[in-house]
């Protein structure tokens, strides 16, 4: 295969000053990366907009790097140059990558960072699928550890991260009720698998009379303050509060002595640090990747965006105003 033609130069999105999206975000022109031993070098195909954007803009995600710096940690595209030592990759490849530094039109990431797009799987979905998946994965398997029958609450089951959530733990055999804010949301989330659809208001009541009193066993929660004590009270004995997120603002601080009503359980699971190494994070892509080309899991791309637009559409992600994954495109 020919050696792509590289630029000297690419457009890039920067965080220049902590603050929201809007205000923190400059479009830069950029010398364009060289990949180092270890690396490679993508042509960006597309770029999945992620609630972690906007806390690395904030200056609250667990990894905070140095200003100025480039945000966008999930991409597609193809490999166009490939650092020494590299071999799990070739110049020419289709690769998903999973790494700070994404929001460009190209993008240098460690090579333990990539996972080869399978043929079946177009750029767009292929883009949208790490981190929603590996947070919903780890949050339901290794989190919640959920057996089959038993009822769980799902927020924002229309979203990126809740509609995979939804799917699995219909896969797995678990009784999803979900809570989505429209008409047209509550169909998503029930196409998903979702076996009761709620709206918020009231969503405690409702949870309550749907399961005849007794709770659930666990509830997925990324809105996080307008909905956390409410959903406190619905997990039954020994359930778990699995907070992935809090796209409404962080919860008010725990008063730990609600817990001891049923051994209670609260956790705020990070990617960081279940991707902590190659090996987890190539593991968990396999495991999405052979879902979707099974057909078991499907990838909803609820809006594309040109890159120029990128603060609109971290505007629409952290008002919740559309369904599934965002995305970017150069």
């Amino acid at each position: 295969m020919p050696t792509p033609q590289i630029p000297e130069t690419m457009r890039a999105w920067r965080v220049t000053t902590l603050g929201e999206p809007a205000d923190a975000l400059t479009l830069s022109t950029v010398t364009t990366p060289v990949p180092k031993a270890g690396e490679v070098l993508i042509r960006v195909g597309a770029v999945a907009a992620n609630f972690p954007d906007v806390l690395l803009a904030r200056g609250e995600y667990q990894v905070k790097p140095e200003l100025p710096f480039v945000p966008g940690v999930e991409c597609s595209g193809s490999v166009v140059a490939v650092g020494d030592g590299v071999t799990n990759v070739s110049v020419g490849d289709r690769v998903v990558a999973y790494s700070i530094g994404l929001l460009a039109e190209y993008a240098v990431v460690p090579a333990g960072a990539v996972q080869l797009i399978p043929d079946s799987l177009d750029d767009a979905r292929a883009a949208g699928l790490t981190i929603a998946y590996q947070t919903a994965w780890f949050a339901l398997h290794r989190r919640a550890r959920l057996g089959s029958g038993e009822w769980l609450l799902v927020h924002a089951a229309a979203g990126g991260v809740g509609l995979l959530l939804t799917q699995l733990a219909a896969l797995r055999g678990g009784r999803v009720i979900a809570t989505a804010s429209t008409d047209a949301k509550r169909a998503l989330a029930r196409t998903a698998g979702a076996e009761e659809v709620i709206d918020y208001p009231g969503f405690a009541d409702r949870v309550l009379e749907i399961t005849g009193g007794a709770g659930v066993a666990a509830v997925y929660d990324g809105v996080g303050r307008s909905t956390f004590l409410e959903g406190l009270r619905l997990l039954r004995p020994l359930g778990r509060m699995i907070l992935y997120g809090w796209a409404s603002g962080p919860p008010d601080p725990l008063d730990v002595a609600l817990l001891q009503r049923g051994s209670l359980y609260v956790q705020r699971p990070t990617l960081a640090t279940h991707t902590a190494t190659s090996a987890m994070l190539q593991d968990r892509a396999r495991r999405v990747l052979e879902l979707v080309r099974s057909g078991r899991l499907t990838v909803r791309i609820g809006a594309r965006y040109p890159l120029a637009e990128v603060r609109r559409a971290h505007q629409d992600l952290q008002t919740r105003v559309t369904t599934g994954k965002l995305l970017l495109v150069p």
